[in-house]
């Protein structure tokens, strides 16, 4: 696998809303199943496209990204004040153990996917907490999103995240992406 971070000057497609087609916001809110309350993470959240949809669902919403200029670009496009920025690799998060009720990412499962992010993310999210997956498929065509190299299957997400110490509750292999929903 290659990992990468997405090219700043490309961020304006981050904020396409055509990106619905492969994961609507009522779908992501529903593997969610927040409370108002809730304390989520956005796992590469880019220029807070999902990360906006979500903030009014819940109490608190980190959106984690490795570039500070996509914060800045959320910002720009106008940051929910429940909304907190981090700077920071999903490989070494700055939340306490237990810290998040859940945690999300859509289409950057690709890009962090090793053992010690697994191993932090099961650190981070509480006992009970949900973590949803959304990224792109290693049996899609490849027509949208990175190269077929750098993607994982369902069989692989569901490995990585059971290998952690998650409980898978449900796998969705759809056309070109897939959804998973892990409790930890």
């Amino acid at each position: 696998m290659g990992f990468h971070t997405f090219p700043i000057d490309r961020a304006d497609a981050l904020e396409d809303p055509s990106r619905y087609r492969f994961c609507s916001r009522e779908e992501l809110l529903e593997m969610l199943d927040l409370d108002d309350d809730a304390v989520v993470a956005d796992l590469g959240s880019g220029t807070g496209f999902y990360t906006s949809d979500v903030a009014p669902f819940a109490g608190t919403v980190h959106a984690v990204d490795v570039q500070s200029e996509m914060h800045d670009l959320h910002r720009e496009n106008g940051m929910e004040p429940n909304v907190d920025p981090v700077t920071a690799d999903v490989s070494s998060l700055p939340f306490d153990d237990g810290q998040l009720d859940a945690a999300f990412s859509v289409m950057t499962h690709h890009e962090y996917a090793t053992e010690e992010t697994m191993a932090e993310l099961a650190r981070v999210v509480r006992s009970g907490g949900r973590l949803v997956t959304v990224d792109w498929s290693a049996d899609g065509t490849g027509e949208d999103g990175p190269s077929m190299d750098e993607r994982f299957g369902c069989e692989d997400v569901t490995a990585h995240l059971e290998d952690a110490g998650f409980t898978v509750e449900s796998v969705r292999d759809r056309p070109e992406t897939l959804a998973i929903v892990a409790r930890r």
